[in-house]
């Protein structure tokens, strides 16, 4: 994995948004009315692997996108496996 990837949700969070028709500006401002402290410019780098997400960020972006945070997990679960074999 390279270095500069600080998480592997981004882009799955990328496709989450895109799939409900959210800029990542309207996404945001979803996120600020749950009293998440969050601009299009945190999200554009979450999406783009290059900040770290809290446990607590993940959640809060599995309910804005409408998913499960399970979903966003997939990829770590997926590289510990390939790691581990």
């Amino acid at each position: 994995m390279p270095r500069h990837v600080k998480n592997l949700c981004g882009p799955i969070v990328r496709k989450a948004r895109s799939r409900l028709g959210l800029s990542q500006e309207q996404l945001a401002a979803k996120g600020q009315l749950m009293g998440w402290d969050v601009s299009r410019d945190i999200l554009a780098k979450i999406e783009g692997q290059s900040r770290w997400v809290s446990d607590i960020e993940l959640v809060l972006l599995a309910q804005l996108l409408k998913i499960d945070a399970k979903e966003l997990l997939s990829p770590a679960r997926k590289a510990l496996r390939s790691i581990n074999q």
